[in-house]
Formats: C-alpha cells, structure tokens, sequence
C-alpha cells in the first residue's frame, strides 16, 4: 500500500499562490526501505505531550473514546446495512451510504476548494478512492462468505500496518495477541470460503490500512473535517454509476433512502469523523491495532441486532482483542510520555 508516498506528479504549482500545505515535507513518505512511518502529531499535540502534564494525558484518554465511539456506530451501522440487501444489493447500499455521508459532511463542514497543492488534493482523491474501495469490497466480501471471516481477512491490512509502523518491539506481542483474538473469533467461518469473497476480504484489508494513513494525511493537511467531506464526495462520485446500475430504482424507495440515511450517519458520518479526529493526537501504529475492536463490537451488534448468539470461543475472542487494544494504547502513550 503505497497511498502513502507523496501524490504530486513533479508539477510546480503557481509562483503566484503559494500553498503552505503542499510546502510542507510528506509525514507519511516511506523510506528508502519503503516502510511507511506514522504520522506525527501537529506541533501543538507534540508540545502538549512533551510537558507530560494531565492536558496531554487527557488528550490521549479522548482520542481513544473516540476511537471506540466510531467502531461501535460502525458496527452497529453496518447490522443496519445488512437489513438493507434485499433491498438494494451490495452496492447500492455501498453508493446510498456515501452518497448520503458527502451531503452531509459538505453541508456542515463547507470546504474551501482554494488555497490548496498538488499534494492535498492527491491525499483527498487518494483517500476518497480508499474509502469507497474499501466499503465497496467488504460488501462484496460479506455476500459470498460469512462475516466472521471476512473481518478477519479483512483485519489483517491495519495489523500488518501496526506491525510496520511501529517501532517498539512490544507492539508485536500486542499485534500477535489481536492476531490470536481476531482468528479466533473468525474460526467457524474458514471453511470451504469462496475465494472472491475471500480475495475481496483481503484487498479490503489492504485499502483499510491505506485508509489509515490516508485520514492522518488529511487530518495534517485540511482543517477540522474538510479532508474527510472532500474524500467522501470523490468516494461517492466513484460509486455512484455502480449503485445506479446495480439497484437502479430500488435506491429511490423511500425506506430505501431512510435505512441507507441512517447506515450512512452511523456507518461513515460518525465514525470517520471520530476517527480523523482522534489520528490527530494517536499515532498510526495504536491506532491500527486498537482496530483490533472491530471484531468483538461487530459480534456485539450481530447479538443485539441480528439475533446472531455468542459461544464461548467469540467471548474469549472478545476479551483478547480488547487486552490487546488497552495494550497497544498504553504502550503508545509511553512511548510520548
């Protein structure tokens, strides 16, 4: 996944109008062994975490909340998005969902289109292509192979990312503990899996860690959400014709519109939100790993929702991804203490 690596093509911009942006170096270009770093904090978290004072303490303890405040609305979003399938499909409820998202984002952030490089707007098309691969490619993933296996093929992108970016030999215990969780918690559905669900899985992984870094890229270059409202716009242009041809005028049906308003408040409004928020102060190593949650609050919402009952083996799922995620934290608040 190289999403990462710097998007201008080598074109100067304009003498006259000057970004500062794209005057910036790229936080998030691999080096030359093309291990892509995390991105840093802006220099005001970084001095905020440098006094090693409660406000910095405080700042991390937020990012995490909000980090598991999108997981929960995100699974519990997407239990939503599977009521919808018989009525729109797979890619319809994929085109409803980022439709419905970009409106929204566009109307409360209103972003600037000016004053912006090369460089910011290959992030925002980078990122807007992540965000509408990966959801497309997981709705593919779960209609031919059970939703158990598919997060954890598809979870095994951001933990590669964890490892990758991550420089404390620590984050391999808590990486392989999630690893341990995630298997686990997918062992009924490895089975006789239909490999185009299973490549789909797998490729959804891989733009879910592009999606990572892409979000902190954005969070670096554009104020408060404007990144994410931009990028979401480009993921919804790009799914548009397939949800149209997909679902045609199932997508005008007025339960249609109000499920998939609601999938996409809760499955793409809310959580990339709080996400790009918390990426501003988390870096992308505990970040990636704390994703590890996802699993155990998809099978909360399968519980709560779905009707889908939880044995023994998804409970001690459970508590390993989430030992590994407190882990993962702590261990990147130490290393900026």
């Amino acid at each position: 996944m190289n999403s990462s690596s710097p998007g201008p093509d080598g074109a100067a911009a304009p003498a006259s109008a000057p970004s500062a942006a794209a005057s910036r170096p790229d936080p998030a270009a691999p080096d030359p062994t093309g291990v892509p770093h995390p991105v840093p904090p802006s220099p005001e978290v970084a001095a905020a975490e440098a006094a090693g004072g409660a406000g910095g303490r405080r700042g991390r303890f937020t990012s995490v909340a909000l980090v598991i405040g999108g997981i929960v609305s995100l699974q519990f979003g997407s239990s939503v998005a599977v009521l919808l399938f018989p009525r729109a499909g797979a890619l319809g409820v994929v085109t409803l969902r980022l439709v419905v998202a970009s409106l929204v984002l566009l109307i409360a952030c209103r972003p600037k289109l000016r004053g912006y490089g090369r460089g910011d707007w290959a992030t925002v098309v980078g990122f807007g292509v992540a965000l509408a691969g990966m959801n497309s490619l997981f709705y593919q993933a779960i209609d031919r192979i059970p939703l158990g296996a598919a997060v954890t093929l598809e979870f095994l992108g951001p933990l590669i990312l964890s490892v990758a970016t991550s420089r404390r030999v620590l984050s391999l215990l808590w990486a392989t503990l999630a690893l341990g969780g995630v298997v686990l918690l997918g062992r009924e559905g490895f089975d006789g899996l239909n490999l185009t669900g299973a490549a789909c899985a797998l490729a959804a992984g891989g733009l879910w860690a592009a999606y990572i870094l892409l979000s902190a890229r954005a969070g670096q270059r554009f104020p408060q959400a404007d990144g994410l409202a931009l990028a979401m716009t480009v993921a919804a242009l790009l799914s548009l014709p397939l949800g149209i041809a997909s679902a045609g005028r199932a997508l005008l049906d007025p339960v249609t519109l109000g499920l998939g308003a609601a999938v996409a408040l809760m499955s793409s409004v809310l959580p990339y939100t709080l996400e790009l928020l918390a990426l501003r102060k988390l870096p992308a190593s505990g970040f990636a790993v704390m994703m590890s949650l996802e699993p155990a609050a998809a099978a909360t919402a399968g519980f709560l929702v779905l009707h889908q009952a939880l044995g023994w083996a998804e409970i001690v799922a459970i508590g390993l991804v989430v030992i590994a995620s407190v882990g993962a934290v702590r261990s990147a608040g130490a290393g900026h203490g």
